[in-house]
């Protein structure tokens, strides 16, 4: 018993000298045999070495930093107004001209206090005149072969329906108001085909075409005003009963 107690004292001895040399045999042994690693080895402490699992790969760690990337905003393109300047001379000149047969009318109406039926009649008949003739100048866009507007339906047909409204506009003519309000819905729609629907002209014709709907407008506005709140002298208009 006593001999068996002295074996086992003895045996953590013996076994913290022979771990060096158990540590020497262990790096002799085969390639073929595991290595068993100490349970207290950690692998996340260990170095990396060409041979890990890994394959040799080194990972950058140091703090990633994302970029948000900012949208690009697409340039907007500049108001059609800011073209007028870029007019040709003639074509301006031209159409400031044209705008006397509007302008004209409810100016000398309210210099005078009076509604004139005539007056109003002939502003009616040139802005029906007018319609007209902006029908036609999309129709003889369209006839040049190096035209980007080709003579297809739907140009043909935004280039007749000022006429419409025009034609229409003399048949009411009896009712001089009516007359006029379908002459401003014809600009209005004239000037939406030109603009939004049929992009093919020039950004200058297009602001000199607002300015000019707009200018028709309000004198056909300031016409109906000066109707219903001055006296009406002067002469009848064409086919009035006096």
């Amino acid at each position: 018993m006593l001999r068996l107690l002295r074996a086992c004292c003895r045996a953590p001895s013996q076994i913290l000298k022979t771990s060096p040399s158990v540590a020497r045999v262990s790096g002799r042994q085969k390639a073929g045999t595991p290595c068993i690693p100490p349970f207290f080895l950690r692998p996340w402490l260990l170095p990396s070495s060409p041979g890990s699992e890994d394959g040799g790969k080194e990972y950058h760690t140091s703090s990633c930093c994302f970029k948000k990337k900012v949208p690009v905003v697409p340039t907007r393109p500049p108001p059609t107004l800011t073209y007028l300047p870029d007019t040709p001379k003639p074509a301006l000149y031209v159409a400031l001209t044209g705008l006397v047969p509007f302008v004209a009318p409810p100016l000398i109406m309210m210099m005078t206090k009076t509604y004139v039926p005539v007056l109003a009649f002939t502003q009616m008949a040139y802005g029906a005149s007018f319609l007209s003739f902006l029908g036609g100048v999309r129709w003889g866009f369209t006839l040049p072969e190096d035209s980007p507007a080709k003579p297809d339906i739907m140009n043909l047909a935004c280039s007749g329906a000022p006429l419409v409204f025009s034609w229409y506009a003399f048949l009411i003519s009896e009712g001089l108001t009516e007359a006029i309000i379908m002459v401003v819905m014809g600009f209005a729609v004239a000037l939406h085909n030109e603009v939004f629907l049929l992009p093919h002209y020039p950004n200058w014709f297009k602001a000199l075409r607002i300015v000019v709907t707009l200018v028709a407008f309000f004198s056909f506005v300031a016409t109906l005003i000066i109707k219903d709140f001055y006296p009406e002298t002067g002469p009848k208009r064409p086919g009035q009963a006096e």
